[in-house]
């Protein structure tokens, strides 16, 4: 049975496609089949796997549009699906912006993602959907889409306490749109074992959150690799399968495993 996991935080710089890629690849590694989906238009996990959006003809935002347009419309996978580094990537595109405005006049809106990703859902093992630093109507459907939501959170307390504007969002989805929504957990990223702020940030989180809500045990130390492998194009597992940061990916994935 496929699971349908949402990386969400409305703080941009928390990690959110890094831990999409590294994660899809990391499950991809243990033998599980993997689709990224890009849901942000500045396609930053497009890019980071080495394409151009400006180069794709077949992109979520023309799925989304041929959708709204057409709802038979029916979905030619292999025009819309790129294979790499193991995984599957739906990518992304600037038009998407856009299409957020066009979906506001759609009749059940917060469906569409839902609707879409239900046509190929047996496809995969996992399917994780990158979202955009915005909790607008795309945020939305991706939760709505979702059977659990990932939190990265970025090892400092302004990052910790933009966390409660997020924890309403998915309560009010999950009350409203997806009654099936969990948290799967909290991801601590760029975690600094050197410092004792990493280490008063991660307490804090689960002395507030732990009693009900997943914190991973395995936060994803902080890395220059990881932030130099996306300028190639590639995934920190092709750049440098060894460093520390993969290694933190790899025991993320297998928690998310256990999870199950």
């Amino acid at each position: 049975m496929c699971k349908v996991i949402a990386i969400a935080n409305q703080k941009g710089g928390v990690g959110k496609t890094t831990t999409a890629i590294s994660l899809g690849i990391s499950l991809s590694r243990l033998k599980q089949k993997v689709l990224l989906i890009d849901l942000d238009g500045q396609a930053n996990l497009t890019m980071s796997l080495g394409y151009e959006p400006d180069e794709l003809n077949n992109t979520i935002t023309n799925l989304i549009e041929n959708r709204i347009n057409d709802y038979n419309y029916k979905i030619d996978t292999e025009k819309y699906f790129i294979e790499t580094e193991g995984i599957y990537l739906l990518p992304s595109d600037i038009g998407l912006s856009s299409i957020e405005v066009k979906m506001l006049n759609t009749l059940n809106r917060e469906n569409i993602l839902k609707n879409i990703i239900k046509d190929f859902k047996d496809m995969f093992d996992f399917i994780l959907i990158d979202c955009l630093p915005l909790l607008g109507n795309l945020t939305i459907n991706a939760l709505a889409a979702s059977d659990s939501v990932i939190i990265p959170v970025q090892s400092q307390y302004l990052s910790m306490r933009g966390m409660e504007q997020l924890m309403q969002t998915i309560i009010g989805i999950k009350a409203q749109i997806n009654p099936n929504l969990e948290i799967e957990g909290i991801l601590l990223t760029m975690y600094d074992k050197r410092t004792n702020l990493s280490k008063e940030v991660f307490d804090e989180i689960y002395e507030t959150y732990g009693d009900y809500i997943n914190v991973f045990e395995n936060a994803i130390t902080i890395s220059t690799k990881i932030a130099e492998a996306p300028s190639q194009g590639v995934s920190i597992f092709t750049y440098n399968p060894n460093s520390e940061v993969a290694k933190s990916y790899e025991l993320l994935a297998r928690e998310v495993l256990n999870n199950e």
